[in-house]
């Protein structure tokens, strides 16, 4: 059935209680994650479909999220395309992707089929979710994975050679294409795009031909069930995206500007925005936090909060207390009965 309060955001409902889930909910900071942790590596977490639906449900039982979300990684596609990947604890690649690989990566359809076990993650977790809680996928942004593969990790501005739009457009978004398809068809209700390293592309580019082939290739294929994830500050950057992507919706990274969003946001959702470092503090530093954003998001009625699913503005810390987690949640559905 899946979870009422996500379905609505989803399609910007008007609602009083919005639906509750945090990027990294199934990460370092909590106990379960890190009791799988000291008999399992983080690849094994990820690719032993019955581990990875432990994994997802674990914040489920004990915080009781409204969303569960695929455990696993945007970079093992990059493995399929014949980069040996491994974990310590971060990514490490043996050597980055260069222009003589691209005659030995295998048919799309291949590399694409090496991702079932997501397929089967996601299908036993959806399993064994309780009937009112929804369940979320995810892959790489296409320039994200490429700007890995390749080694780019500068913040200034990239030009595309024919190399790097032959990895982005003719290997990478066919394939991210089918493991969309993949995910969709185990039983996810949307599927997050996480394209952080984006902003790393010349505006102009970014806007022009980047974004009308995500939206051609990808986009038009699963109208309603895609969410960009972009860490683009720029409000009016946002702005245009929203206007070229039959976009569900993306998640607020900045602080500033979130109450303007929300207002100015007329369909699909906004995903934010309270801040990951404020749920990390000391208790009654991290209560003052959430008392201030409280106040603000109470400015607004139900109808400008429509569309809105409380979150943080990136993933949980590693450090964060876990009774501030659950203090949390039960904060927000107190203030904002259904």
């Amino acid at each position: 059935m899946g979870n009422i309060l996500f379905k609505n955001a989803l399609q910007n409902k008007n609602m009083n209680q919005p639906p509750i889930w945090f990027m990294r909910q199934a990460g370092r900071y909590h106990s379960h994650y890190q009791s799988l942790k000291k008999d399992h590596t983080f690849e094994q977490l990820c690719k032993n479909p019955a581990l990875a639906a432990e994994t997802a449900l674990g914040p489920i039982n004990d915080f009781d999220y409204d969303v569960a979300i695929l455990f696993s990684d945007i970079l093992f596609i990059l493995e399929s395309i014949g980069m040996n990947l491994h974990y310590n604890p971060g990514p490490i690649f043996d050597k980055y992707f260069d222009e003589s690989q691209l005659k030995n990566v295998k048919p799309i359809e291949e590399v694409a089929n090496d991702l079932t076990f997501q397929y089967e993650a996601i299908n036993l977790t959806q399993k064994q979710l309780p009937q009112n809680k929804s369940m979320v996928g995810f892959v790489g942004g296409p320039w994200t994975l490429a700007s890995y593969a390749l080694g780019i990790n500068k913040t200034n501005k990239i030009q595309l050679n024919s190399f790097y739009e032959k990895l982005v457009y003719d290997i990478l978004i066919p394939a991210l294409k089918l493991n969309i398809s993949l995910q969709l068809k185990a039983g996810a209700e949307i599927i997050y795009v996480f394209d952080t390293n984006s902003s790393q592309l010349e505006k102009d580019y970014f806007l022009g031909r980047y974004l009308k082939e995500l939206k051609n290739n990808i986009f038009n294929s699963y109208p309603g069930q895609i969410a960009y994830f972009t860490k683009n500050k720029n409000i009016m950057m946002i702005e245009k995206i929203n206007e070229s992507l039959d976009i569900v919706g993306y998640v607020h990274n900045a602080e500033n500007n979130f109450i303007q969003s929300i207002k100015k946001n007329s369909s699909g959702f906004i995903q934010g925005n309270f801040l990951s470092e404020n749920l990390a503090k000391p208790f009654n530093e991290f209560k003052a936090d959430l008392k201030v954003f409280y106040e603000k998001i109470n400015t607004l009625s139900p109808s400008d909060r429509s569309g809105w699913i409380c979150s943080l503005n990136h993933g949980v810390l590693p450090h964060t207390p876990e009774e501030n987690v659950r203090y949390f949640i039960n904060f927000i559905r107190d203030k904002f009965k259904i």
